[in-house]
């Protein structure tokens, strides 16, 4: 929610790109560094190798088959086909919206954020502890199914219209929550996978409202620099000056 009602209100009256970017790119910063604490716990602390397979475990007991095959049903609507047709349709959403830079940041974000969580996956590949019959394999952090809910959720919150708004970040965060539990019952991944998973896809989307933002403060400066209005009230002004 932040991050949608921050891009809305719109750039800051002095026009300054520096200024009104510099939200999203502290909450890109803490993204970042909480992504590397968590990595750094998960992999190198030996005791949190354990806590993190017995929550794991404690998940999975919830199971059963009927629920198993909701959680199954719901993960595959991140299946790579499904993904690609709801980031086509928040496209589209924006276009018809009239918000050409909007639909160029959620393409990258659509884009980029599932592909920076495989790619890391066999780079910070560690061993985990095993608890139960559970076993996730050591390229496993951070989850991609996390990071997709998470992006999907974030781009539906900015391209919807204002009034709906709450609305989605409700019902977005609920899909979003749904997908990490199920990703734990189903023994797919770890906690702290999960949570790297959410990590990143915020990560992403911070970096994109900084540029949409950055790139609003731009625009206007160059819309009140070329205004015929501005240069006699800037005539104005200096000849108030004593």
């Amino acid at each position: 929610m932040y991050m949608s009602a921050a891009h809305t209100s719109g750039p800051r009256r002095d026009g300054s790109a520096r200024s009104s970017a510099v939200g999203p790119l502290c909450l890109a910063g803490l993204c970042v560094g909480a992504l590397a604490l968590t990595w750094v716990v998960a992999a190198l602390v030996p005791a949190t190798h354990v806590k993190d397979a017995v929550a794991l475990y404690d998940f999975t007991l919830i199971g059963g088959p009927r629920l198993d095959d909701l959680m199954n049903g719901l993960l595959h609507l991140l299946d790579p086909g499904l993904y690609t047709l709801w980031a086509a349709l928040l496209v589209v959403v924006a276009l018809l919206r009239r918000r050409p830079r909007v639909a160029l940041a959620i393409t990258l974000v659509l884009s980029l954020a599932p592909l920076s969580a495989e790619t890391l996956k066999p780079l910070l590949a560690h061993p985990h502890a095993r608890i139960g019959v559970s076993e996730v394999t050591a390229a496993s952090w951070p989850s991609g199914h996390a990071t997709a809910a998470t992006v999907l959720v974030l781009c539906a919150i900015l391209v919807a219209p204002r009034r709906l708004r709450p609305l989605v970040a409700a019902l977005g965060a609920a899909f979003a929550a749904a997908v990490g539990v199920s990703l734990l019952i189903l023994a797919w991944h770890l906690p702290s996978d999960v949570l790297g998973g959410y990590l990143l896809g915020t990560l992403w989307m911070a970096l994109a409202l900084a540029g949409l933002r950055a790139a609003d403060a731009r625009s206007r400066s160059r819309r009140l620099r070329s205004s015929p209005l501005a240069a006699p009230a800037a005539r104005g002004v200096g000849a108030g000056v004593p």
